[in-house]
């Protein structure tokens, strides 16, 4: 007798990715520059650690807020207790406000039309639950992240089809690789629902172009499916051209409360512009009202923590700390993307023009011994198990050439990622005398 379902029982977590292996091999030999300096170093988590003394300072200069109090009176009975699933109509403001501040104040949000959620990974699977369901796709330009097979279809059930993008434009969506997977998707006899959009893009650490963002809103006009645009990285672009809001092409195109609008929908998250995964901070922004009542019900499976919605709501409402954190972390972020980029260009390795992001997409093709994803697969390997790097291969992005990695470098010290890149540059020296 089976004693656990058949979710349990199933494999299509997306647990056995490379990208996941790299994480439990780097965990079983991390990294320390005292105490286990030969150490894999770990290059495949795309986490924010430059302003982390900025927002230490802040709370410095907080200590009430801090210790949850206001007023000199302490308050943590009162976050203590049970609150509505809305969330702190403080915080919402805040949030929506920080959001409109990133985009240059182009656009404004809405309170009303945000959902607060446990990440930006439960706000994506929750828009995927709104949306669609079993024998239904999501259309997502490849590469794309490699968490998103686990999100957006291990308990929805929904399935992902790729539109393929290849580096002879350098991995721009085109009208052509739309109607492809549309077509891909009533080949195996599901019914698209919407497009998926990173926008700064996960792997590849740019942002998608305005022409981009036109055709694929009308794509989805045409189609008459939904657009989730995954902004999650809008506040780490570092160079031009600049971020531009699925919402700022929708006002462009005078497409505001239309029916149009109503089938666009927003993913955001702190846990990258101000580097705070571990407070688990994520929306949706939806101008659909049935949408938006749906997710908030659904948020009730995981909520933000009051301490977190008030601790923030007052960092975030601080616009004098929240214009000189965005502008100084920008600046910290193409520093260190500069860094990286000289490493590699001194190992012989050239990286796709980013500007954005916490991470650059690497190509490595001129490496491979032969121009297969198994000789990608070694490549990998021989970087993590003996270079002692943990990257993330192309092809667990989904890339359709062997070849291209995913290095971060915003996780790591400044000594720790020039190490990283002298061990890369004695891997490939040794490889080339080699060869």
């Amino acid at each position: 007798m089976r004693l656990l379902s058949e979710k349990a029982m199933c494999n299509t977590h997306g647990q056995d990715s490379s990208y996941f292996t790299g994480w439990v091999e780097y965990e079983k030999n991390p990294y320390d520059e005292v105490k286990n300096p030969t150490g894999i170093i770990q290059m495949g988590l795309a986490e924010n650690q430059l302003s982390f003394d900025l927002l230490e300072s802040w709370l410095a200069n907080n200590q009430d807020t801090a210790s949850f109090k206001k007023d000199g009176q302490s308050i943590f009975r009162e976050l203590a207790l049970f609150q509505d699933y809305h969330g702190l109509p403080a915080f919402k403001k805040a949030m929506v406000e920080f959001m409109s501040e990133i985009r240059g104040n182009k656009v404004t949000f809405d309170q009303n039309k945000l959902v607060l959620t446990a990440g930006a990974t439960a706000a994506n699977e929750t828009l995927i639950f709104c949306l669609a369901g079993k024998g239904d796709a999501i259309l997502l330009p490849t590469p794309y992240y490699p968490g998103f097979d686990r999100d957006l279809q291990w308990r929805t059930r929904v399935e992902i089809v790729p539109i393929q993008c290849t580096s002879s434009n350098n991995f721009q969506i085109t009208a052509p690789a739309l109607e492809q997977a549309y077509q891909d998707a009533q080949n195996r006899n599901l019914k698209v629902k919407g497009v998926l959009l990173t926008n700064p893009s996960n792997p590849l650490g740019i942002t998608i172009s305005r022409s981009e963002l036109n055709l694929v809103l009308s794509f989805i006009i045409s189609k008459g499916i939904h657009l989730i645009s995954d902004e999650i990285y809008s506040g780490t672009v570092f160079n031009s051209p600049g971020f531009v809001s699925i919402m700022e092409v929708l006002k462009e195109k005078k497409c505001e409360n239309t029916e149009v609008s109503n089938r666009v929908h927003i993913v955001y998250g702190l846990s990258k512009d101000l580097g705070l995964p571990g407070f688990r901070v994520g929306a949706i922004y939806s101008n659909n009202e049935k949408l938006v009542s749906t997710a908030t019900k659904m948020s009730s499976f995981g909520l933000v923590s009051s301490q977190t919605q008030y601790l923030l709501s007052a960092l975030l409402s601080d616009k004098k700390f929240t214009k000189s954190y965005i502008s100084e972390n920008q600046k910290r972020l193409k520093n260190r993307q500069k860094q990286l980029v000289k490493g590699f260009e001194k190992a012989g390795i050239s990286c796709l023009k980013s500007n954005a992001g916490l991470f650059c997409w690497v190509n490595m093709k001129h490496l491979l011994k032969s121009n297969t994803f198994e000789a990608e697969k070694e490549l990998w390997e021989r970087i993590v198990y003996d270079v002692k790097l943990n990257i993330s291969p192309g092809s667990s992005c989904h890339c359709t050439e062997p070849g291209w990695f995913r290095v971060c470098f915003a996780n790591m010290s400044e000594t720790t990622l020039n190490l990283a890149m002298d061990r890369l540059k004695t891997f490939v020296d040794s490889t080339t005398n080699t060869n």
